[in-house]
């Protein structure tokens, strides 16, 4: 599903998806997915893509550059050439897609995709992707009913690291990256009760295990909200167990993709508790 309960549904087909995202989310008992450091004690939930290089510059014929893409309006038919970064979800021959290549990032929500095309579509896969614009409280995305093709090719991208850039009108020209945040500090989000907690089931904290996972961390100026998505990272994930050892205070360090909801939304792939 979406970033919150308003979003419609959108199933995740586990033994497909997290066989290919394992990069991003761990799964639980995967020794690389989970690394301990005794003296510290600082434990890190997720394994993370060994980036690749860079992308291949050249765009077909009738393929936009990410500036011609971003500078398309709602409702514009958009072609584009990316790298799958992360695979979220399958259902019912319809995939969404974390992409990127050397310009930019690109979110694609449920398009066309046969089950035998997504189990190809690794990490780094490159990809053509139509359909038209669209967007959703501040998230720019190629909407449903857009179609994919694959392409020869492999990427994966470096996070950048995002934390300066928190609070600045730079931040979402890298909407959809892979990105990265850095020593910031968990501070409570209110429960369904309106109690303290150090994160939440759903974003109002109605939900139960396996719903999205919400917390706030800050920067030392303010603070930010945080999702575990749990098409991309289900509950038997490490991120997603990580984060459910969150305590108040606790210092991390974080990486995912830079998802919009009405201001910054990061979807958390790794994180580190320092």
């Amino acid at each position: 599903m979406r970033s919150t309960s308003t979003k419609p549904f959108f199933a995740t087909v586990c033994a497909v998806a997290m066989s290919a995202s394992l990069f991003a989310c761990g799964s639980n008992g995967n020794t690389s997915a989970v690394e301990a450091n005794a003296t510290t004690a600082e434990q890190t939930y997720g394994a993370v893509a060994s980036p690749s290089g860079k992308a291949d510059a050249k765009k077909s014929e009738g393929v936009m550059s990410y500036a011609e893409y971003d500078a398309a309006k709602v409702d514009d038919a958009v072609t584009i050439e990316a790298y799958v970064q992360a695979k979220q979800a399958w259902y019912e021959d319809k995939a969404s897609l974390y992409l990127q290549d050397n310009d930019g990032g690109y979110f694609v929500y449920s398009a066309s995709c046969s089950k035998n095309d997504y189990k190809k579509l690794d990490v780094g896969q490159k990809v053509k992707v139509s359909g038209y614009k669209s967007e959703w409280s501040g998230e720019n995305e190629i909407g449903e009913d857009a179609t994919i093709e694959i392409e020869d090719g492999t990427f994966v991208a470096a996070p950048i690291d995002a934390t300066p850039l928190l609070g600045t009108d730079e931040l979402v020209s890298h909407q959809n990256q892979r990105v990265s945040f850095a020593n910031m500090t968990v501070v409570a989000s209110k429960d369904a009760d309106g109690k303290d907690a150090p994160f939440v089931y759903k974003y109002d904290g109605s939900g139960t295990e396996g719903d999205d996972l919400y917390f706030k961390a800050s920067d030392g100026k303010d603070a930010y909200t945080f999702t575990v998505e749990s098409d991309l990272c289900d509950k038997s994930s490490d991120v997603y167990q990580g984060v459910t050892k969150l305590k108040v205070g606790d210092t991390i360090s974080m990486e995912g993709f830079l998802y919009w909801y009405e201001g910054v939304n990061p979807h958390v792939t790794s994180i580190t508790i320092h």
